[in-house]
């Protein structure tokens, strides 16, 4: 394992080259305010007005006007070809949370890549925030404060099976799998418990991202 670039007690929003808005870009930083951007990324977070503390990646995506604008000791290239930068940045980031933003939306090949990551390089909470959904690697206990009619997906990584409380279709005594059972297009009927044996992704919509730091116990952080 390298040592860190990075090493903050709260949180780092980790921007990637796939589709940001304004509005995610900001909603992140108020909540995890220290920026990295994954190789390409930088370029997005320039064009938002956002200057990243640190780049992290092979850079073969990095356009020639961020190599002008970030200073040199800023950008750190991982040659390695094994990971995608998406992992290579966060295993140099030690930090509170993640909240990452720019992998959604686009490419699904990435997207997917993205998804696999957070069970993977589960050393610290991240959240993937893209325009539909907030996506996390759920704990084995998890929380949630939701109004009644919000959407809750759930995801399987691997076998899973869990109990829960305040969902519309209760997900006890099911067994989940990626080419089995799936929890898509769940409802909450108000706040939601889930008691998980395995890796499951809870999917939820854009505005319950505090809910989720909350859950998570995040917010303070």
């Amino acid at each position: 394992m390298m040592p860190p670039l990075l090493v903050v007690p709260g949180g780092v929003t980790l921007v990637g080259g796939g589709a940001v808005a304004a509005d995610e870009l900001r909603a992140a930083l108020a909540r995890a305010p220290h920026l990295v951007a994954a190789d390409g990324g930088a370029d997005r977070a320039l064009a938002l007005s956002a200057m990243p503390d640190l780049v992290i990646g092979d850079l073969d995506s990095l356009g020639s006007e961020a190599r002008a604008r970030i200073a040199a000791d800023r950008i750190h290239h991982i040659p390695e070809q094994d990971s995608t930068d998406f992992t290579k940045c966060l295993r140099r980031i030690d930090a509170g949370f993640v909240l990452a933003v720019g992998f959604l939306g686009g490419r699904l090949d990435h997207a997917l890549a993205a998804l696999t990551s957070l069970a993977a390089e589960a050393r610290m909470p991240v959240i993937l925030i893209g325009a539909e959904d907030v996506i996390f690697l759920a704990p084995p206990v998890l929380d949630l404060a939701l109004e009644a009619g919000t959407r809750v997906s759930l995801w399987p990584l691997g076998p899973v099976r869990g109990r829960s409380l305040g969902l519309e279709w209760p997900i006890d005594g099911l067994d989940f799998a990626p080419t089995g059972r799936v929890g898509t297009s769940n409802r909450a009927l108000g706040p939601v418990s889930l008691r998980l044996d395995g890796p499951m992704l809870v999917m939820l919509p854009p505005d319950c991202l505090d809910a989720a730091l909350d859950a998570l116990g995040l917010r303070s952080a």
